[in-house]
């Protein structure tokens, strides 16, 4: 339901092998499913909740987020590891997801988005007629 297809993916683990770098706009991620529902997970440390913008259009969410230096002017920096400046991320949403009613939370410098499954995409029973017009129940996908 999740499209996990990311083109800088392999891009940025060969970069970080090779030669020690890191894309700044690279925002890790788990995704999973769980009952009727995607549940992605961003770490975010550092970041003030204001700067969080999630966006969804045309079946693409998009999650984007500012982590600004916190040392300021003038202070003499020795070692700057972490990222900083615009970080982003963008998910493709299959057609079963409910886009419409997706809902964030972020605590602890986790931003968890979830994306409820789409009622027609849902499981539902079909009713299958007999030769002599009885109707019955059957779970869909089940064969007997």
């Amino acid at each position: 339901m999740l499209m996990r297809f990311d083109p800088f993916r392999e891009v940025d683990q060969l970069l970080r092998q090779n030669w020690g770098g890191t894309r700044s706009s690279y925002l890790a991620m788990d995704a999973y499913r769980r009952d009727d529902e995607f549940v992605a997970e961003f770490d975010l440390p550092g970041v003030d909740r204001d700067s969080i913008d999630v966006t969804v259009e045309r079946n693409v969410l998009q999650v984007s987020a500012e982590r600004a230096a916190r040392y300021g002017d003038g202070a003499d920096v020795i070692i700057a590891e972490r990222p900083q400046g615009t970080v982003t991320r963008q998910l493709f949403l299959g057609q079963g997801l409910d886009a419409e009613h997706i809902s964030a939370t972020y605590d602890d410098g986790v931003l968890r988005v979830v994306i409820p499954v789409a009622e027609q995409a849902k499981p539902h029973k079909v009713q299958i007629g007999t030769g002599d017009g009885e109707r019955q129940a059957v779970e869909a996908g089940t064969a007997s």
